[in-house]
């Protein structure tokens, strides 16, 4: 339980610091015969702030919560 908490507290920092991650995906522009022509295209999927800080008070719940039955 722990180390699953410890898991969202991470997440959910990391969430916060960056809102999100982007990639780049090559496709094919033209396609003319011999004549082919790649153009990046970059893909942005934002993480919501709620997200975050959700996963950040679970994971210390979770972290308390498996502190309690240990003691």
């Amino acid at each position: 339980m722990k180390l699953i908490g410890i898991c969202l507290i991470v997440f959910g920092v990391i969430a916060l610091a960056l809102g999100g991650f982007s990639y780049t995906t090559r496709e094919r522009v033209v396609d003319l015969g011999p004549l082919k022509v790649d153009a990046d295209k970059e893909h942005s999927i934002p993480i919501a702030p709620i997200a975050g800080v959700a996963a950040l008070v679970g994971g210390i719940v979770m972290v308390m919560a498996g502190a309690k039955t240990r003691a």
